[in-house]
């Protein structure tokens, strides 16, 4: 497997093999244009971050972790747990963030988690790692995958633009669920990371065609 996806290189590498794989992305490439990075905080901070943005606004997110960075700074596992759960509420963490916060904290201070070295492993193996915390699902898993440690092999078939850019760029009738769009998935190992960057850009450069028309 590849190393982690760390820079425009890495994903001018991994895309020139995708479309070796499946030809049919060249249209899709074409009308994304260049991809970004989308690179985030790796580690305790980047996770948690994205822990904290589950189930809120965008809005929301950004104001709770901008008190969490506030409260806890710098972010480590260690000061999260010191932090304390007067702290955690004031943040404004749910019951259910606090305890997922708190395990995930537990889990890499015990030295059972080693989030450094998720971007190295096969990509189920670096999901169950994740996935096996309560409170952590396969979306949260991938996206920090993806985005934080860089694995070149993760693709977010749960997210729904991912699902919609699919069903846009190869003219389905209806959006393909998710177990069906890690079947059409497969075809593109290894270099899964770099076709979910791939879509997402698809899917933000159809909607802004789209409103210009409109």
């Amino acid at each position: 497997m590849a190393g982690p996806i760390s820079s425009d290189d890495d994903i001018a590498f991994h895309l020139e093999q995708l479309l070796e794989i499946d030809p049919r992305l060249a249209s899709v490439a074409e009308i994304a244009g260049n991809l970004p990075l989308r690179l985030q905080p790796p580690g305790f901070a980047g996770l948690a971050r994205i822990i904290i943005s589950q189930h809120v606004s965008t809005a929301s997110a950004a104001a709770i972790y901008l008190r969490f960075l506030d409260e806890i700074s710098p972010v480590s596992p260690r000061r999260f747990l010191d932090a304390g759960q007067e702290t955690w509420i004031r943040i404004g963490l749910t019951r259910a963030k606090q305890a997922t916060l708190k395990l995930l904290a537990g889990e890499i201070l015990a030295g059972r988690l080693d989030l450094d070295e998720l971007g190295k492993l096969p990509p189920q193996e670096a999901l169950a790692q994740l996935t096996k915390l309560k409170g952590i699902g396969p979306w949260t898993a991938e996206v920090y995958l993806l985005l934080s440690a860089g694995h070149p092999d993760i693709f977010a078939a749960g997210d729904l633009a991912i699902r919609e850019a699919v069903r846009d760029a190869f003219e389905m009738d209806t959006r393909p669920s998710e177990p069906e769009l890690r079947k059409i998935a497969l075809l593109w190992t290894p270099h899964r990371g770099v076709a979910t960057r791939l879509f997402w850009t698809y899917y933000e450069k159809r909607k802004q065609l789209k409103q210009a028309v409109v």
